[in-house]
């Protein structure tokens, strides 16, 4: 069953932080890859629209077993290597009317990445993923769930299934998931300012688990009222439509994204210190890996 309603006030949302609007400075992590190569896309395509800047980094793994003597020949090697892989990517006309700057680091990823956060006052970090299955996932661990499970900042992850993007991004519709957690506020308000940007049509989403929903407090109606109380108090501009399906979360959010065409799924990622990355079946990975769209992730 699914309830899907629509608004039809016409007011402005309250200023939101400049953090989940601007997206003025945004870092791509990048291991060479056809995933990463999308992900830096995805990127270019952003930094158009919003008029960014783009640190694109290379993060070079330091084998600490190895012997020192074999250690710094690899450690050049892996350099110098990274440095001509970087020159091709920076191929004619891509990055017209973009600033970038290029950063090879070596050490762990996500520490390296965290500290680039701080030291570049990054709005925005944009990551590829491969889509590993879960055995391969706890095994070498998601670097992209790693990252969007510790960054303080939105992290846009960019999955195998992803459609390519335009000359610059656009976001028609937009789907917000949201189980209500307790940042579930903050997290709609980064959705609604990009849909008033973008003049997007905004779906605000929450699932329903099976079994005796209709005498569970939650709801469809009591669901939609949740979902109500989450849009900002001033005037929209965009016209959200609610949709409460009942079923396994990853499955209907990946159904609405294709129902409705989403350009961008916007979801609450829990905070995961020890073993971030590394715990197979978590919902927001695998919505990640299987979604048509980008994923945008706020830290719950």
């Amino acid at each position: 069953m699914i309830q899907q309603t629509e608004t039809t006030q016409q007011v402005v949302p309250p200023p939101f932080p400049e953090t989940l609007t601007g997206f003025k400075k945004i870092l791509v992590a990048t291991d060479f890859s056809l995933a990463s190569d999308q992900a830096l896309e995805y990127a270019i395509a952003l930094a158009r629209s919003c008029n960014s800047q783009i640190y694109i980094v290379h993060v070079i793994p330091i084998d600490l077993m190895m012997a020192p003597e074999l250690s710094q020949a690899s450690r050049a090697k892996l350099r110098a290597s990274a440095e001509g892989i970087l020159k091709k990517t920076f191929r004619a006309g891509r990055f017209f009317e973009v600033p970038y700057e290029t950063i090879l680091r070596e050490g762990s990823l996500w520490p390296t990445l965290e500290a680039l956060i701080e030291q570049n006052s990054i709005d925005l970090l944009v990551l590829g993923t491969h889509g590993g299955g879960s055995l391969q996932k706890l095994l070498i661990g998601s670097s992209a769930e790693e990252a969007f499970r510790q960054a303080r900042i939105p992290v846009l992850t960019v999955g195998p299934g992803t459609r390519e993007p335009l000359y610059e991004l656009e976001l028609k519709n937009i789907l917000f998931a949201t189980d209500f957690g307790p940042t579930a506020k903050k997290q709609a308000a980064c959705a609604f300012s990009l849909a008033e940007q973008n003049r997007s049509r905004l779906t605000l989403m929450h699932v329903l688990p099976t079994g005796s929903w209709e005498e569970a407090e939650s709801g469809p109606e009591m669901a939609i009222g949740k979902l109500r109380q989450l849009m900002p108090g001033a005037e929209l501009h965009c016209l959200p439509l609610f949709r409460v399906p009942i079923g396994r979360p990853v499955e209907e959010i990946l159904r609405a994204a294709k129902d409705i065409h989403a350009d961008l799924i916007v979801l609450g990622a829990k905070s995961r210190k020890g073993l971030a990355g590394h715990v197979p079946h978590t919902k927001a990975y695998e919505v990640v890996c299987g979604a048509p769209c980008p994923v945008l992730t706020l830290k719950s």
